[in-house]
C-alpha cells in the first residue's frame, strides 16, 4: 500500500481499549471518561479488519491502548493475531504496555509469537513513579520486566523526557537497561489532549535531555531499525542500544509507514491530525467490502506531516483527544 506521497504503509497500530489502570500525567487527566463498551470494536471485528489490512500489505502490527492487557480476555485476540505470524502472513506482532500485568501475561505473549515488546517506564524512583502514574507500583512493573525477560521476549523501555521531573534520571535508566539487556528509547512529549499537565513547561528536547549521558559516553549511529520512528545509536562503553523519537525537534514524517486503528474503530492516518475514517460502522453495516473501500480512502487522506510544533506554541490548535484514545 502507498499513500499520496509515495510512502509505503506496512505497519498498523491497534488500540484495543482506551482504558488504563494508570493515569500518567502526560497522557490523560486524572478523571478520564472512557468509552462505553458498546462503542468498542469486539475481537471478531478487530480480527477481521486486521486480516484485511494484512491482505493489503500490512506486515507488522502493534497492540496498544490505553493499557492493552487490562481488556478482558485479551489473550483471545493476541492468539488470533499471532496465527498470522506463525503462517508467515505477518512479519511481527508486538505490544506496548505499562508493564503492570506482564508478570501474569508474559508466558502467553511468548506462546502467541510475540518476540519483543515496548514498556513505558519514566522513572526508577518509586515515589516519582507513583506520582507520575497516579498510583502505579514500580515494583510490580519491575517484576513484570523480569518475567518477560525469562519468557525470552526482547524489551525496549520507553522513557518520555520531562523537564523538571526525570531529566536527572537518564543515567540511572541507561545503566538499568544496559545491565538487563534492554533497549532504551527516549521520547519527546507531544501536545495531545485537553486537561493534560503543562505541555510547554514539561517539554525538553532530547538534545538537552541527553547531555548527562553524552558527557560520559559516546553515541555511535546504529543501523538497527524497527517499524517505528526511532533512530538508534550504540552507547559506548555502556553497551546500550538507544533509540530517539523526536516528533518536535527532528521531524520523521517523510518515512511514516503506519496507520492507527483506535478502539472505537476509527482509523487515524496521523497521530497529530483530527482526520479519521470510521471502520466500525463500515464493518457493521457493509462488511469486508466496505473495509476495503475505506482503507483506500484512508490512504488518500493521510497527511504529509504532523504540525506538533505549531500546536505546542498555540493551545487553540491542539488536538482534543488524548493519547490513550488513539493508541500510544
Amino acid at each position: 500500500m502507498h499513500d499520496n506521497f509515495g510512502r509505503t504503509i506496512d505497519y498498523l497500530r491497534i488500540s484495543v481499549t482506551d482504558r488504563c489502570n494508570f493515569r500518567c500525567t502526560y497522557c490523560m487527566p486524572e478523571h478520564q471518561q472512557f468509552l462505553p463498551r458498546s462503542d468498542l470494536l469486539d475481537y471478531t471485528e478487530i480480527s477481521l479488519i486486521a486480516a484485511r489490512f494484512i491482505q493489503h500489505g500490512i506486515r507488522k502490527i502493534r497492540l496498544t491502548g490505553g493499557e492493552p492487557l487490562v481488556r478482558r480476555d485479551i489473550d483471545i485476540l493476541i492468539r488470533e493475531l499471532g496465527r498470522h505470524v506463525k503462517s508467515g502472513a505477518l512479519d511481527e506482532l508486538t505490544l506496548t504496555t505499562n508493564g503492570s500485568r506482564l508478570e501474569q501475561y508474559a508466558p502467553m505473549l511468548a506462546q502467541a509469537g510475540i518476540r519483543r515488546i515496548n514498556v513505558s517506564l519514566d522513572s526508577l524512583d518509586s515515589a516519582k513513579f507513583q506520582s507520575i502514574t497516579r498510583g502505579g507500583s514500580l515494583q510490580q512493573v519491575l517484576a513484570g520486566l523480569q518475567a518477560t525477560r525469562a519468557a525470552d521476549i526482547a524489551i525496549r523501555i520507553n522513557m518520555v523526557a520531562l523537564r523538571g521531573f526525570n531529566e536527572t534520571e537518564l543515567l540511572d535508566m541507561a545503566n538499568y537497561c544496559a545491565e538487563n539487556g534492554f533497549d532504551l528509547a527516549l521520547i519527546e512529549t507531544m501536545p495531545l489532549g485537553d486537561g493534560v499537565a503543562g505541555r510547554t513547561d514539561s517539554f525538553i528536547s532530547l538534545r538537552d535531555f541527553l547531555r548527562p549521558l553524552q558527557e560520559r559516553n559516546e553515541l555511535i549511529p546504529d543501523e538497527h531499525v524497527t517499524a517505528g520512528p526511532a533512530r538508534y545509536y550504540r552507547v559506548e562503553p555502556l553497551g546500550l542500544r538507544l533509540g530517539m523519537i523526536t516528533p518536535m525537534t527532528h521531524n520523521f514524517c517523510g518515512d511514516c509507514n503506519r496507520l492507527r486503528l483506535a478502539s472505537d474503530g476509527k482509523v487515524h492516518m496521523c497521530l497529530g491530525s483530527e482526520l479519521y475514517v470510521d471502520f466500525r460502522e463500515a464493518i457493521r453495516a457493509g462488511g469486508l467490502d466496505a473495509v476495503d473501500r475505506l482503507l483506500q480512502k484512508a490512504l488518500r487522506l493521510k497527511p504529509e506531516r504532523h504540525d506538533f510544533e505549531a500546536q505546542m506554541e498555540d493551545r487553540n490548535l491542539r488536538l482534543h483527544r488524548h493519547m490513550n484514545a488513539t493508541g500510544g
